[in-house]
């Protein structure tokens, strides 16, 4: 977020987009007369988040009004709750709508509104780290023992109802379920610095970036710009990411090396990458909790679907700058056997590593030296 952390006032452009989605969702649900009531229990509720000082006896349902008083952290006053109460409670349009008084297409017209005012005025708010912020994301890295590293990449899946008008096929995915793909970028903040989504479920990793606007820049030398940083034997880096197998190795994305036959140093690379990766699970639960809509199946609109992931990652980084905190439990559920375990998160880990065949030298050579600086610490 610009202007560093700490910082907990809207600018005047923030104030705008808040303003013209408050005026959205007035007059698209007709609420003029229960807003006292929900002016009332909107303050109950802030008064109730300023008094707690833990969530250990909050339930999933009051995690959500606490997203929903998304006013509380951002210093402003009540936030328009028709379509962050559906993201966050993971109904469909169909009852979401009627709880406000609306019918089905109304529903529709209102999240199109809502997602195109928070876009318009909020997208600064997924964007790559710069000034005092970049130098404790860097820094942390540093500490993990990756120098010069900006954050982990990986994909996920949003699951869907099938869709129409649509080759269902294109979206079936590997746990046989209906999906579109979603690419992140995420820090050690659990921040989202780049997103892309929109791709069908069945498509690989490897596709998807090759489609994002990421391996754009990177062809062309344009990503990771600031001066490089010298390493042992020669070797220079502007900056990378931490990615999966699902990736083959680069420039800009380093994996690990997995195999059977590891040396103790490789070894050692490896379950420290992957420690320092799994910032994009915490970031995929966090978000994926509070925004329940997109942990479930859904029947959604497929021309609306990205902007809405992007809209609710905007919310995410929001919240995260805002410091509220997030209830993991909200990540377990029992199943029909009545064992407790963690939602599906929609992450898949690949089959196979990719073939080094089509890594470059340079791309192994920086794994290498990375891994002689880790053994050297």
């Amino acid at each position: 977020m610009n202007g560093g952390p700490g910082r907990d006032t809207l600018s005047k452009a923030e104030r705008t987009a808040v303003a013209a989605v408050v005026n959205a969702i007035l007059f698209q649900c007709q609420l003029q007369r229960g807003e006292r009531r929900m002016r009332a229990a909107i303050r109950a509720r802030r008064k109730r988040t300023l008094q707690s000082t833990n969530l250990e006896g909050e339930d999933s349902g009051a995690i959500c009004d606490a997203v929903l008083q998304v006013c509380y952290p951002m210093g402003c006053g009540a936030f328009p709750r028709a379509t962050p109460k559906w993201w966050a409670s993971g109904e469909t349009y169909k009852n979401g709508a009627c709880k406000f008084g609306i019918g089905r297409s109304s529903g529709l017209v209102v999240v199109r509104d809502v997602t195109t005012a928070l876009l318009s005025g909020n997208f600064d708010k997924i964007s790559w780290s710069t000034g005092l912020q970049k130098a404790v994301v860097l820094r942390a890295f540093t500490d993990k023992g990756f120098l010069n590293c900006h954050g982990c990449i990986d994909c996920i899946h949003i699951f869907i109802d099938k869709p129409a008008n649509c080759p269902g096929e294109d979206y079936y995915d590997r746990k046989r379920r209906f999906s579109v793909q979603a690419q992140v970028v995420a820090d050690l903040n659990l921040r989202v610095l780049d997103v892309f989504v929109g791709y069908p479920g069945s498509s690989h990793d490897v596709r998807i970036v090759h489609l994002s606007s990421l391996w754009a820049l990177a062809e062309a030398g344009e990503f990771f710009t600031r001066p490089p940083v010298m390493l042992s034997f020669g070797v220079q880096t502007n900056g990378y990411l931490l990615g999966d197998n699902g990736y083959p190795p680069s420039e800009w994305v380093v994996v690990p090396y997995d195999g059977l036959s590891q040396t103790p140093s490789e070894l050692r690379f490896d379950n420290k990458q992957k420690t320092a990766r799994g910032v994009v699970e915490r970031a995929f639960g966090r978000l994926k909790g509070m925004w329940r809509l997109f942990l479930c199946s859904h029947k959604t609109n497929m021309e609306t679907l990205p902007q809405q992931f992007v809209t609710v990652c905007i919310m995410h980084n929001i919240l995260i700058d805002a410091g509220i905190p997030f209830d993991n439990n909200l990540l377990w559920e029992v199943g029909p056997d009545g064992v407790r375990r963690r939602v599906d998160l929609g992450m898949e880990r690949p089959l196979r590593p990719m073939r080094m065949e089509s890594s470059t030298g340079d791309a192994l050579i920086l794994r290498d030296v990375l891994v002689e600086r880790m053994g050297a610490q």
